[in-house]
């Protein structure tokens, strides 16, 4: 049988980790990694919490979406609802969960984990947990999230999966998560659901912050 096709987690030795920048969000950590015969190397990497992301389908199979500005970018970019793991231990999906209910005003009665992945691993060790979330339900009015900073005014639409597929494939949407989870949707959509998984499913990618 050919080698399953598997990411695999390891642990090299490191010599020398540092913090070598503080910022307001993550940091920057330096670490020595011993590579065995390819020597030791020194890599620079944004030191992050990790995230999540909750990809919200409604009854009509349309996807909520947010714009928000991205300033290393310069872009007003279309995203799914999304936030980082902040708070200290709250489990991911309800932190997806209430990222919902700040982002786009909503509720969902239907769970599932769609998928994990690193959004630049030669970089970062960001990794994002993204939700599939239906049963949408309108948080009511007096019970709704005040927004602010970047978040106000914050545009929120609903697209056709199937539109928002075709916008991936035509270069005309960037955000990694929110093109890597529309074709994941979409896939499993054809399966009739089939394949999704628990929320409670272990995230052995989960960034591990180096202090």
């Amino acid at each position: 049988m050919p080698d399953e096709l598997r990411d695999h987690l390891a642990s090299l030795p490191v010599p020398s980790s540092v913090r070598s920048f503080t910022g307001h969000v993550w940091n920057v950590v330096t670490e020595d990694v011993d590579l065995g015969e390819g020597g030791v190397v020194t890599r620079d990497f944004v030191d992050h919490p990790g995230a999540v992301g909750i990809l919200a389908l409604d009854e009509q199979d349309r996807v909520v979406l947010v714009q928000q500005y991205r300033h290393p970018v310069g872009a007003y970019e279309w995203e799914l609802p999304a936030g980082l793991l902040d708070v200290d231990g709250e489990p991911p999906h309800l932190t997806a969960a209430r990222e919902l209910m700040e982002e786009a005003d909503l509720e969902a009665a239907q769970w599932h984990l769609l998928l994990d992945h690193y959004t630049s691993s030669g970089g970062s060790n960001e990794s994002v947990r993204v939700f599939l979330a239906r049963g949408l339900t309108e948080v009511p009015v007096e019970s709704r999230h005040e927004r602010d900073g970047e978040e106000l005014g914050m545009p929120v639409r609903r697209v056709p999966l199937d539109e928002l597929v075709e916008s991936v494939l035509a270069g005309d949407v960037h955000n990694g998560t929110l093109m890597v989870s529309a074709l994941a949707a979409q896939r499993l959509r054809e399966r009739g659901w089939a394949g999704t998984r628990s929320v409670e499913e272990p995230w052995p990618t989960r960034p591990r912050r180096r202090g």
